[in-house]
């Protein structure tokens, strides 16, 4: 095996580490993108029903107020809190995002160094054309 090949078959393999990272990375952004929908979701619904529970209006005694009152704050706490957890998976996703981007530009790199690699060996693999030959011997002997 000459080195171009043995060059050649270390890029095949790097090319497939390379594949085999970019598939990891596309599996965590999709789980990175999954889990904040399912946040976002979440926080919507609850400001949903803050907003449900404060316009309520059929109290009829002062305690009840105060239980409704306190349930609506209970519920809004949860919304700020998922509000934030939606957040930082947001800031999460587009981490992942980035990785993903990262490990595409290094499998396509690394798919184009196979490429020329193997348009290297090809053309050392086709015969030289007689003219494109050096001659020896000097001009005189002919």
């Amino acid at each position: 095996m000459t080195a171009e090949q043995a060059r050649l078959r270390r890029l095949k393999r790097l090319e497939r580490v390379r594949a085999l990272a970019r598939q990891d990375a596309l599996r965590a952004a999709a789980e990175a993108e999954a889990h904040l929908s399912q946040l976002a979701a979440l926080a919507q619904r609850t400001d949903q029903l803050v907003a449900e529970y404060r316009a309520r209006q059929d109290c009829t005694t002062g305690a009840e107020l105060q239980r409704l009152s306190a349930f609506a704050e209970g519920l809004t706490a949860i919304g700020t809190a998922t509000s934030r957890d939606a957040g930082a998976a947001r800031q999460h996703a587009d981490g992942r995002q980035q990785e993903l981007a990262q490990a595409e530009r290094r499998r396509a790199a690394a798919e184009e160094r196979v490429h020329e690699a193997a348009r290297g060996i090809a053309q050392q693999r086709q015969a030289t054309p007689l003219g494109a030959r050096r001659e020896f011997g000097t001009g005189l002997e002919q």
